[in-house]
């Protein structure tokens, strides 16, 4: 299946800052907690957490300190109840960014959002303002050097779990799902031990922004690093074509 997408700039990750592992580790021990709240501490049996987990080991995070994560939150019931909260405005240029926290204090979080925005000469907005420029997908990346399955036999077997779509981006292959089939492909591709690189559900842009004004592309770097620096902020999505910068 033929198609062009820019899965690099999908998300603006945290792992740009890979020398920030140690915040990295924070957001990621957050999401082992809110999976094992929702879903039990068992990984065979709680999809989100085995994700989470696959995450943690993607990042480097050592396998006791994993561990520990989950028995925390599975033996504290007074410990801190993270809330899911999204952000939605836009940048310099009108680029649409959304902003995804999960947090135990809303008033925290808010601030440093507007903070981040205000400095980079952008804007908060109203719930919905450029969320319909995006489209939610299940996405799933695959490593091809890490993989030995045959690309036509690996898109039959995506789409014969219930992928919509799959692309071959030179060193990667890109599998899309709707949220709903996200789990199903992504255990149909684990039970063939094919090693992901990323899987999430994400926020795809419709369409990108093109960006040539140097002023305009270092006010959205700002505003972009600011939100890195949050322990509150999970994840970041721009329609901003970076290709381009």
């Amino acid at each position: 299946m033929s198609g062009h997408s820019k899965f690099a700039n999908i998300k603006h990750k945290k792992e740009k800052n890979d020398a920030a592992k140690g915040k990295i580790f924070t957001i990621i021990g957050r999401e082992i907690a809110v999976a094992v709240k929702e879903g039990g501490p068992d990984v065979n049996n709680n999809f989100k957490l085995a994700t989470v987990v696959a995450k943690a080991k993607a990042a480097n995070m050592p396998n006791d300190t994993i561990e520990r994560g989950i028995k925390k939150a599975a033996g504290d019931a007074n410990g801190a109840n993270y809330e899911t909260l999204t952000y939605e405005g836009y940048g310099p240029a009108g680029v649409a960014i959304i902003v995804k926290a999960l947090t135990d204090n809303n008033n925290r979080t808010a601030a440093d959002v507007r903070s981040a925005f205000s400095k980079g000469n952008g804007n908060v907005g109203t719930p919905g303002c450029v969320s319909y420029m995006f489209d939610e997908k299940g996405q799933i990346i695959i490593d091809k050097e890490e993989c030995d399955m045959d690309a036509d036999d690996l898109m039959m077997e995506a789409l014969d779990a219930g992928a919509e779509d799959f692309q071959d981006n030179g060193d990667h292959y890109e599998i899309i799902t709707a949220p709903e089939d996200f789990e199903a492909v992504k255990k149909a591709i684990d039970a063939k031990n094919i090693p992901t690189e990323s899987a999430d559900v994400t926020m795809i842009p419709q369409t990108y922004v093109h960006l040539t004004d140097p002023e305009a592309i270092g006010q959205l770097n700002r505003i972009l690093d600011l939100l890195d620096e949050s322990d509150d902020v999970q994840d970041v999505y721009t329609n901003w074509d970076e290709e381009e910068a």
